[in-house]
């Protein structure tokens, strides 16, 4: 939490945000990185690839989103066309480096270029990308993107807040809780509360480094195996930021 400025009278107010710009919205590009790149979704290109990806899943990686399973190749796609038309939305496909094969998709939402805040969402990660370094890197491109490119304040993560898996990954790759919104929504036909997680660009450098430190070849033994969890360096960089440190090192 910032610390509070104080006006005359004495009450706290919120520090002074000096040469504030309207931030740029997110363009539609490719993301490259060494395991996986980021190419902005399209029908043709990618349709087949994912529903291919996601037949390997039984169902339950749809339980918690608004949109699926798809039955046909056909309703999928027709549901990603509708996606891809939305300009509120600046949507990726998530294609594996070694296969050239889509196997996810994420998006960027509720993107609030006047305040510098947005959302990462619409994850839908196929078996093949589950808790692979794939799945993470694509996260710190993305979160690469808001703060370094475009120097966004805040990177918002939301989620039902039954989603376990989902609130476990927020915490691993850094974001705070930051409290849970109560009969949010209705999706499916369920009342759903939803949990909020966020990043803010002070955060961003310490977490930045311990993305680069898990991400680093060298923390992969022969077999693939991490050497240091991810979830232990983001940690450290929470205490670290809790301690007062000050956030990492920026880039020039």
């Amino acid at each position: 939490m910032s610390v509070p400025d104080y006006n005359q009278w004495g009450q706290p107010v919120g520090p002074l945000v000096t040469d504030w710009q309207t931030r740029p919205f997110p363009q539609r590009g490719t993301l490259a990185g060494r395991s996986c790149r980021l190419e902005p979704l399209d029908v043709a290109a990618h349709a087949d690839d994912l529903y291919r990806a996601n037949a390997a899943d039984d169902g339950r990686m749809w339980t918690y989103l608004a949109c699926g399973p798809f039955s046909t190749p056909e309703e999928y796609r027709a549901w990603m066309q509708h996606f891809v038309e939305d300009r509120s939305l600046v949507s990726f496909a998530i294609v594996d480096a070694a296969t050239a094969h889509a196997i996810g998709v994420a998006a960027y939402l509720r993107i609030t270029p006047e305040q510098g805040t947005i959302e990462v969402g619409h994850l839908a990660f196929s078996p093949a990308l589950q808790r692979t370094v794939a799945a993470t890197e694509a996260m710190a491109l993305m979160m690469d993107q808001v703060f370094d490119d475009l120097g966004y304040r805040r990177y918002e993560w939301k989620c039902n807040a039954l989603n376990t898996p989902s609130r476990q990954a927020a915490a691993r790759l850094g974001f705070r809780y930051e409290g849970t919104f109560r009969q949010a929504i209705v999706v499916k036909g369920r009342s759903r509360d939803t949990a909020w997680f966020a990043v803010t660009d002070g955060e961003w450098p310490r977490l930045r480094d311990a993305f680069a430190e898990w991400l680093d070849p060298a923390n992969f033994d022969a077999g693939g195996r991490q050497r240091q969890a991810l979830s232990a360096l983001t940690a450290q960089a929470r205490v670290a930021l809790d301690a007062g440190a000050g956030p990492g090192q920026r880039r020039e």
